[in-house]
């Protein structure tokens, strides 16, 4: 017999063997990417078998795995990372093996225990290995033949071994499909993009690689030959774009999955785009998604990205036809950083069409603004928010002897320290006075949702008449104007030659997700330098000038898929109705309730002065004049700490109790006991009972038919797939395991698909990888437009998954906000670096200006800094001129010492 209370315990459907198999962390590092995973209750035995093959004539150490049976089986090849090997991926490989697949691992040339020189995917080098590879599984007598010596053989891997991928596919015929990762289409465009020397992510290339020695002579040769003038030539040019993708760009004819990095300032979203423009164009099936994570860290969503791999090459190497592969389209939408692993908390946006990086073009109108701030002829009676004719609108600045102090984007194997902070509406980017020009828009009236690649016209002029190298960005404004966000840390490189100056020319700024709030404003700055990349050594004068708006895409088509994307994109909403709370008052005598409130039909839920005395009390108040306000798509935490009264709003909340003062308007109607609009509203506080002799189906089908509403209402089928409880549904509920009962609870909870979901400690009683799960739910469930109201104990989980937070104490108000607000209202913040802090060091960051304190923490790779007028923007340009190696910046205040700051000495 189901117990009264009923605990989530597995949130997630038990999907095809590939997603129950594994959960798997991809962790992208400088210049590659590493593949591990866990396996599932009971899978295959796997068997391993390391040799050294010669394919191409190098000795190349390779691992080849397999998993029971005797059939005939598609074979799948692993590339790793650059700077990485074999085993990297062997976790990878053994759960593709346990899902039915021939697996081959192998360390590429300069790489692990095999031979040779790095030459950067040589089609006479790394690719023909590959290819002999393929030659080496046309052998085994367990791997699938489309015909003699042809195997049915996908690639993946990420960086490096993304690019081998797809260069396989060009000059092999018999690969059939393909999924790289985070990887480059064009290596010469990645490392010297538009002609400027991308300088740092070039020489982490080569000291990941092992150093200059490591690489084969003429690429050592080439790049010595850069770093020292700074500036590539032809040949150095020619030399990494023959090694590239895009050389055999109307070769690659197979189904390919393009999956991106955003904060990616090595191998930008172009790079995909250009990837599939050429695939697409030769006829193959080509989806693409924009992954939160990328080679300046963040986070790279292994578990989902697994699982698109696995259904791509289940549909096109084993022929499952049935196979979801996904949207053409997907791009991870980001709001707010989880302050334990600076991973981005995520949603996610689709199409059923590529839109490329140019859809939905809206002109925003730009004024200058000049260098130090002034409008440009603007005089004292302009107003701020008068916007100019774009054309004609000057910006004159210099670039510096030695183009230093540099500006300040990404900083390349920081890692997700830096470009993760501007979720959090933190901007670090750095540009120095009289070094840059910027352009600004008038206030947004409303928000602006950019999707691919801006784009304006200028007018450059360098007043020698030699090259002209900027660096163009787009700054998110906050309304006051003092805090300015660059999306992704990102920056495009711009060389413009004497004969392109003095005329009209269209520059593209970085591609980016990002939505501009209404009431922001864009700011379009040209710097003259940037610390990743090389500048002019020359003092130079630069002259820009606006010919016209800036253009920014939209890509509405994604927008207006958003909310009937398939289960898998944007989650799987969990809750439950409070129906048998309606059921029980149904009969009962309704009081009058006040008319609805027009203003408030949009908003899910506002209180105002809500009070409720203790029973039998006269003057003590288990919440007394409690008000706030939750709004469409936001996930609110409901906290404080024990008889704060949160469970007592709650009940008020879902007609459970009546107030004694104040009221509580959800939808603009007044909850009372029975009121109509508590249809719209779910809840899981205590769980589902079950009839046991009942099937799982029938015990649906049952519950729903109680509620008296139409059956079209319940979205029964929906739920179903999010239980994924497959034939279990047919048999009687008393045959369940507790997991089985608590995914069938999952789906009795979703019928009807409330708009506002109530969950009291949903967490209660899961282990770590179900609480991730139930976050997960949580906030993709808020992101197709409805609202969650969570009361949890486990602030951690609370800092992560919620938007917004409302703080009681002893029944009052206290705080109400957005938790970056809350949790980001200290001065301290937390730097970690790479070494050990030195005692001297600590003090002369305490002795910079603008900095109260700087105390090294106990494990002597970071630094407390307690700020005292300078900004988090000035402490790491003063970190990076004093050469300190940054690997993390970010407030240092987690909710647990906001929340007990603000309930101190209150009821514990």
């Amino acid at each position: 017999m189901e117990t009264p209370t009923v605990r989530w315990r597995r949130l997630l459907p038990r999907t095809p063997a590939r997603w129950a198999a594994a959960v798997a962390v991809l962790a992208v590092l400088v210049g590659g990417g590493t593949w591990t995973a866990v396996a599932d209750d009971g899978p295959p035995a796997v068997q391993r078998e390391d040799r050294m093959l010669r394919p191409g004539g190098v000795e190349i150490d390779t691992s080849y795995f397999t998993a029971g049976g005797s059939g005939k089986r598609p074979a799948v090849l692993i590339g790793h990372g650059f700077g990485g090997s074999k085993n990297d991926v062997r976790a990878q490989a053994e759960k593709l093996a346990a899902d039915g697949y021939a697996v081959l691992t192998w360390s590429a040339r300069g790489f692990g225990k095999s031979g040779g020189a790095i030459s950067l995917n040589d089609p006479e080098g790394e690719v023909k290995d590959v290819s002999g590879l393929i030659d080496w599984l046309a052998g085994r007598p367990e791997v699938e033949l489309d015909k003699k010596g042809d195997p049915r053989v996908g690639l993946t891997g990420a960086s490096y071994g993304g690019a081998v991928s797809l260069l396989a596919a060009g000059y092999d015929q018999r690969v059939d499909a393909i999924a790289p990762v985070i990887t480059y289409w064009n290596l010469a465009d990645a490392l010297f993009p538009d002609g400027v020397f991308k300088k740092l992510w070039a020489g982490i290339f080569v000291t990941s690689g092992g150093g200059c020695e490591k690489f084969e002579k003429k690429l050592c040769e080439m790049y010595e030959r850069v770093a020292v003038s700074g500036k590539p030539d032809a040949a150095a040019t020619e030399l990494l774009t023959e090694r590239s993708p895009s050389a055999v760009a109307d070769r690659i004819k197979v189904p390919s999955l393009l999956v991106q990095g955003q904060s990616d300032s090595l191998f930008p979203l172009g790079h995909a785009d250009a990837m599939q423009k050429a695939i697409s164009a030769n006829g193959a099936p080509v989806s693409v998604d924009w992954i939160s994570g990328g080679h300046d860290g963040g986070d790279s969503e292994t578990a989902r990205v697994e699982g698109r791999v696995g259904s791509w090459f289940d549909r096109y190497l084993k022929e499952e036809t049935g196979t979801d592969t996904g949207p053409a389209f997907r791009v991870t939408r980001t709001g707010g950083i989880d302050s334990t692993d600076g991973a981005a908390l995520k949603r996610g946006a689709s199409s059923d069409t590529y839109p490329g990086l140019r859809s939905g073009g809206r002109e925003i109108p730009l004024r200058a603004t000049g260098g130090g701030g002034t409008p440009a002829g603007a005089g004292a009676g302009a107003g701020a928010g008068t916007v100019t004719k774009s054309a004609g609108s000057a910006e004159t600045f210099r670039n510096p002897a030695g183009a230093v102090p540099p500006a300040i984007s990404a900083v390349p194997g920081v890692g997700g320290g830096l470009s993760q902070l501007s979720s959090l509406g933190v901007g670090l980017s750095l540009d120095f006075p009289g070094q840059f020009g910027r352009f600004e828009s008038a206030p947004l009236a409303t928000p602006v949702r950019v999707t691919g690649t801006p784009t304006v016209r200028v007018n450059v002029k360098e007043a020698a008449g030699q090259d002209a190298v900027l660096f163009g960005k787009v700054y998110d404004v906050s309304p006051d104007g003092r805090q300015q966000v660059l999306p992704s840390q990102l920056v495009a490189p711009y060389r413009i030659t004497a004969d392109q100056q003095g005329k009209p020319i269209e520059l593209a700024l970085p591609a980016v997700d990002h939505e501009f709030d209404a009431g922001h404003r864009m700011r379009l700055v040209f710097s003259a330098t940037d610390l990743g990349y090389a500048s002019p050594a020359e003092p130079a004068t630069y002259t820009v000038t606006a010919d016209g708006p800036l253009t920014v895409p939209t890509a509405p088509a994604v927008a207006t898929a958003a909310a009937t994307l398939p289960w898998w994109t944007w989650g799987l909403p969990a809750a439950a109705l409070v129906i048998a709370a309606g059921l029980l008052i149904t009969a009962r005598r309704r009081t009058a309730t006040p008319a609805p409130d027009p203003a408030l039909t949009d908003v899910p839920l506002q209180i105002t002065g809500l009070s409720k005395k203790y029973a039998k009390s006269v003057d003590r108040y288990a919440v007394r004049e409690l008000s706030f306000r939750v709004e469409k798509g936001q996930v609110l935490g409901l906290l404080g700490p024990n008889g704060a009264g949160k469970t007592t709003t709650l009940r008020m909340l879902m007609g459970l109790i009546a107030p004694d003062e104040g009221e509580i308007r959800v939808f603009g109607q007044a909850i009372r006991p029975g009121a109509p609009v508590l249809s719209r509203v779910g809840a899981f506080v205590e769980g589902a009972g079950f009839l046991p002799h009942l099937s799982g189906r029938a015990n649906l089908d049952l519950y729903w038919q109680a509620t008296g509403r139409p059956a079209e209402d319940a979205h029964i089928e929906e739920a179903l797939e999010i239980a994924g409880l497959g034939d279990a549904l047919a048999r009687a509920v008393r045959t369940y395991s507790q997991g089985m009962r608590q995914r069938l609870a999952i789906a009795q909870a979703m019928l009807g698909m409330p708009d506002l979901l109530i969950l009291d400690e949903p967490t209660n009683g899961l282990d770590p990888p179900q609480i991730r799960e139930m976050r997960d739910v949580m906030i993709r469930y808020a992101a197709g437009g409805r609202t969650v109201i969570v009361s949890s104990h486990l602030l951690s989980e609370v800092e992560q998954s919620c938007t917004h937070l409302v703080v009681m104490d002893r029944g009052r108000l206290v705080q109400a906000g957005p938790v970056a607000e809350i949790t980001g209202s200290g001065d301290m913040i937390l730097v970690t670096v790479a070494e050990t802090v030195s005692e001297p060091l600590a003090e002369k960051v305490a002795s910079l200006p603008g900095i109260g304190s700087a105390v090294r923490t106990d494990d002597g790779h970071g630094l407390l800094v307690r700020l005292d007028g300078a900004t988090a923007s000035r402490l790491v340009a003063d970190l990076v001129r004093l050469d300190v190696p940054v690997t993390g910046v970010g407030p240092h205040r987690r909710l647990e010492d906001a929340f007990l700051t603000l309930i101190s000495g209150g009821a514990a």
